[in-house]
């Protein structure tokens, strides 16, 4: 679709007649000086649904005692892979559990990954494998619950709360509370992709639980085709850009005393300020914004990584933590199932698995992560850069009569790289068949507990935010 920039200010207009907007920046201002005005232009861009490359293409953007890593890339593996399928292949298991696939040899001796994923074993020497990843749910709700939070406080299954107890926030919130960014950045926990769902149910565990949503994920979400849209910037049900202007002005003066009688003004609810400060940023934050223009990337790179959506968010991925972002969270898919079950292409393959993974998934990981770790490497991020790639669960060691494999929560794998880990490394071990560990078995709050650490979130960081640590940090990775 071919734009026109028009003027110093930015006003273009989109000539397929879907709207025009004035968008120019406010040239002079600081975050905290944006107008009413700049503001409502803020605002329309959500409400017209246009995407970051409409907004880009309007303006030209011109020690000792730190912490091991800066930055964590995770890759969320929705609806959960087989771990036999990809990092804990058993060939000389019995037919009904081995599979189809060949296991090939690595640049690592000894170490043997799925022939789907050659890029992979090209880099084996760059991350290590948990071969001993379990936990207590086979629901994909609960077990995504588990997996992004560590616990299973606050979950909610297919059938229904599961367990009442305080939400406790991500991984990535934890990290956002913590790792605040400077006024006029882009927040510092972004998720690629829109909230998770098993079947038509949302599930819970990727936001700031106890910590409130202020410290919820900002989303971002890539359209092959379309480009990068900024869905946290779209207005709330009900609420138009002159009403939310107008509320604007009204938060302006929440700070001053109410004078000459003046009736008590009541604070906005907490979600409707994370609004109003999201678009604030946006306003003062053309360089942040730059950060998530993938085209600016060379062709060549931005075709390394593959032209599907999971590939190119893993390119914004490198881009945002090369910008600052201290967690940026990348999702496979929104749901779990796959596009034959009305999903988008989820992990989540009870049947038809093989052909699948031949034909789709296996490729679409090897290429996006070998892509990944190459470009961090080469940039010089890859030591201060977690990458981690995990799944809520793992599938079935025994495949079931529709050539697919089940839920397994017992026993899966998760990949880890950078940040100081230790490549080639293999943590852990199952038992001949793939069904439970046997060596070093590992939870996802151990994990994530992991993961805090290398940032530098100890114990008492955490209790100084009343959250009480998990887990235990995985020192065989480093």
């Amino acid at each position: 679709m071919r734009r026109e920039t028009k003027g110093e200010a930015g006003e273009f207009d989109e000539l397929r007649g879907e709207a025009m907007l004035n968008l120019g920046m406010i040239r002079g201002r600081t975050c905290g000086g944006a107008s009413r005005r700049a503001f409502l232009r803020v605002g329309t861009l959500g409400a017209l649904g246009l995407t970051l490359g409409d907004y880009l293409a309007l303006r030209a953007l011109g020690g000792d005692g730190a912490p091991p890593a800066r930055a964590v890339i995770m890759l969320w593996l929705w609806g959960g892979p087989s771990h036999l399928d990809t990092f804990d292949m058993k060939p000389d298991a019995p037919v009904e559990y081995r599979g189809p696939f060949d296991s090939i040899a690595t640049t690592v001796p000894g170490l043997r990954i799925c022939e789907l994923l050659p890029g992979l074993a090209r880099r084996a020497d760059r991350f290590a494998l948990l071969r001993g990843m379990h936990h207590e749910s086979n629901d994909h709700g609960i077990a995504g619950t588990i997996a992004l939070t560590g616990t299973i406080a606050g979950a909610v299954g297919l059938g229904g709360a599961e367990n009442n107890q305080a939400m406790r926030p991500s991984t990535g919130a934890i990290v956002g509370r913590l790792r605040q960014g400077k006024p006029g950045s882009l927040p510092p926990y972004i998720i690629l992709g829109n909230p998770l769902h098993q079947g038509l149910k949302r599930v819970v565990g990727e936001g700031g639980g106890s910590l409130g949503s202020t410290y919820d994920p900002f989303r971002l979400e890539y359209e092959p085709g379309v480009g990068l849209k900024l869905p946290d910037v779209t207005l709330p049900d009900g609420v138009s850009a002159a009403r939310l202007g107008a509320r604007w002005d009204l938060l302006q003066g929440l700070d001053q005393p109410a004078r000459n009688g003046d009736a008590a003004v009541t604070v906005p609810p907490e979600r409707l300020k994370r609004h109003y400060e999201l678009a604030r940023n946006l306003i003062a934050s053309g360089q942040s914004l730059a950060a998530l223009d993938a085209a600016r990337e060379p062709r060549r790179l931005r075709e390394a990584y593959g032209a599907h959506r999971f590939g190119q968010s893993c390119l914004i991925a490198r881009r945002l933590v090369e910008s600052g972002i201290p967690f940026v969270q990348v999702n496979w898919s929104t749901h779990v199932e796959g596009p034959e079950d009305a999903g988008d292409g989820g992990w989540d393959m009870h049947d038809r698995y093989f052909q699948i993974m031949q034909d789709r998934h296996g490729w679409m990981f090897d290429r996006a992560l070998s892509a990944l770790l190459d470009d961090l490497h080469d940039r010089g991020l890859l030591d201060t850069t977690l990458v981690v790639a995990v799944g809520e669960f793992g599938r079935t060691p025994k495949i079931n009569d529709r050539a697919g494999r089940d839920h397994w929560n017992n026993c899966y794998s998760a990949l880890v790289a950078g940040g100081g880990v230790q490549g080639g490394r293999v943590i852990g071990a199952s038992d001949r068949r793939g069904e439970h560990p046997r060596d070093r078995p590992v939870t996802p709050a151990d994990l994530g507990t992991t993961i805090l650490a290398r940032l530098g979130i100890d114990t008492t960081a955490l209790t100084g935010v009343g959250l009480t640590p998990m887990g235990s940090v995985i020192e065989d990775l480093f």
